[in-house]
C-alpha cells in the first residue's frame, strides 16, 4: 500500500469517527515521518499560556504555534478580538502546567525571536495545534517554509467553518 493511500485512509478513518483528539499517531501517519519532522524536537513543561497560540516555558522560552493563528488577545495596540479570550483558556486548559513535545519545522524562530513549534501534549499524544484548528479555537495561517502541515489545517480549518464551531459561529 503506497503512503499515499494510507494517509487518505487515516484522514477518512478519523474524519468518519468525528475527529476526536488528534494524537501523535495520526500526526505521523500525514506527515509520514514516523515521530516527527526532520528537525527534530524537544520536551518541556509549559510554565504559562500567553494567548491562544502562543506559551512560555520552564526557563523562559516563549514558543509559538505553527500553522495556525488564533484572534488576539495581548498583542499591544489591538483591541482584544471575537473569541480571543475563549481561544486563550482552552490553549490554558489543553497545556497550562502540561509535559510537551516541541516538533520543528524548516524555520527554527520567527522574527520576533519566538521558536516556533508544532505542540504535543507529552502525557496523550494530542496535536495541540490541530486541535485547536478542529475545535474552532484557531484559523489555519501558513507562513512558508513552515508547511509540514498546513493541508490537515486547511482541512480541519473548513470543518469548523462548516459545523460552526467556535470563533466561526461567534465571529
Amino acid at each position: 500500500m503506497s503512503r499515499r493511500l494510507a494517509t487518505v485512509i487515516v484522514i477518512a478513518a478519523v474524519l468518519a469517527l468525528g475527529g476526536g483528539s488528534l494524537r501523535q499517531t495520526f500526526s505521523d501517519a500525514l506527515d509520514g515521518s514516523g515521530g516527527g519532522s526532520p528537525r527534530g524536537g524537544t520536551s518541556a513543561t509549559v510554565a504559562r499560556v500567553v494567548d491562544g497560540d502562543t506559551i512560555v516555558l520552564r526557563g523562559g522560552e516563549r514558543v509559538r504555534y505553527i500553522g495556525m493563528d488564533t484572534p488576539e488577545s495581548v498583542k499591544p495596540g489591538t483591541p482584544v478580538q471575537c473569541y480571543a479570550k475563549a481561544a486563550s483558556h482552552e490553549n490554558e486548559r489543553l497545556v497550562d502546567g502540561e509535559r510537551v513535545r516541541l516538533r520543528y519545522d524548516a524555520e527554527r524562530e520567527d522574527r520576533y525571536g519566538r521558536t516556533l513549534a508544532y505542540v504535543y501534549r507529552a502525557r496523550d499524544g494530542v496535536f495541540v495545534n490541530a486541535e485547536l484548528v478542529r475545535r474552532g479555537y484557531a484559523r489555519q495561517l501558513t507562513i512558508p517554509p513552515n508547511v509540514a502541515h498546513a493541508g490537515l489545517f486547511r482541512r480541519l480549518a473548513a470543518q469548523a467553518r462548516e459545523r460552526g464551531r467556535g470563533l466561526w459561529r461567534a465571529c
